[in-house]
């Protein structure tokens, strides 16, 4: 509507570059380049200047996080509209945040995809690959072998088999090696950075070693150790299909896996109901019909505080 004030930063990208700057230049360890860049990026246009005085604003008014001690329950109705603004704002902040790193991953890559995106690609060697939600990607392809680096998100390779080009995809400390093969690799941390379907990957990181085969995922252990087990590779890789498909995951780890695939975050306020076991098929696109069915099937409230922030909870 012509005339309102738009305050979702997930809608207008100037606003959400204005978050990254309140939530840069407020942190610990920001630096004098940092402060130096800011400055040139509010005095470009005068629209800069206006975004981060109302993020300012907002952060200063609703950017203290919720205490967490125990709540006595017959004032936690009340504590919720106190917690509420506060969860908003940091939200609002840990968006814009990622938002900026996206983008300067973006501006690295050869091939990205947006969040909630699916991209498919053929790459020069005529191997197939497809970007997974938030995907980016850089090609260091030469006469003597093929190599990717996986900035961020998740991908899926389909190689064109080529022994005097051994194909690598490197995600931060982790690579993963194949000649040909169809496997994924997740550059997000995971528990299971690699899985394949078809071939062998002989994967490393931090000077330990793992050769998968088909069927199987990579495993990280507590002490970092890697560990090829089995595991269903198939189920893993339906996003590709625009499809997640959970048996027996935990609440908490389907609500993460929904979060990829939107703007903002799931918050979930109640760790017992997190621990409830999900089995059932989502759509990638539709993350709010998920969210829905979740309400329905397992009486968890939902409250959509705003397009950037939804709160599970357990029935009031």
């Amino acid at each position: 509507m012509a005339g309102s004030e738009q305050t979702d930063a997930g809608d207008d990208p100037i606003l959400e570059a204005a978050a990254g700057w309140v939530a840069r230049l407020s942190s610990s360890d920001a630096t004098e380049a940092d402060r130096a860049a800011f400055e040139a990026w509010r005095a470009a246009d005068p629209a800069h200047a206006r975004a981060h005085a109302e993020m300012e604003s907002l952060w200063r008014r609703l950017g203290q996080l919720p205490d967490r001690r125990p709540v006595p329950s017959e004032t936690r109705r009340g504590r919720t509209s106190k917690i509420v603004p506060g969860l908003a704002a940091a939200a609002l902040l840990a968006s814009a945040l990622s938002y900026q790193y996206g983008l300067m991953d973006r501006l690295r890559a050869d091939l990205w995809s947006g969040v909630g995106d699916i991209t498919h690609a053929t790459l020069p060697d005529g191997s197939r690959v497809d970007l997974n939600t938030d995907t980016a990607l850089a090609l260091r392809f030469t006469a003597g072998e093929r190599r990717i680096e996986l900035l961020r998100g998740e991908a899926s390779f389909d190689v064109v088999p080529d022994p005097s080009r051994p194909f690598t995809v490197e995600a931060g400390g982790l690579s993963a090696r194949a000649v040909g093969t169809r496997f994924f690799v997740r550059a997000d941390g995971t528990d299971s950075p690699v899985g394949v379907t078809e071939g062998r990957v002989d994967v490393a990181e931090a000077g330990r070693r793992a050769l998968v085969s088909a069927g199987q995922a990579v495993h990280r252990g507590e002490d970092s150790s890697l560990t090829a087990t089995a595991a269903n590779v198939e189920r893993s890789m339906a996003w590709r299909e625009g499809r997640l498909l959970f048996a027996g995951q935990t609440l908490a780890t389907v609500l993460t896996e929904l979060g990829r695939y939107r703007h903002g975050r799931i918050l979930l306020l109640d760790r017992r109901l997190g621990e409830r076991r999900v089995t059932g098929a989502f759509d990638t696109r539709d993350t709010d019909e998920a969210l829905d069915v979740i309400a329905a099937t397992m009486g968890a409230r939902i409250g959509r505080v705003s397009p950037l922030l939804v709160l599970v909870g357990s029935p009031l």
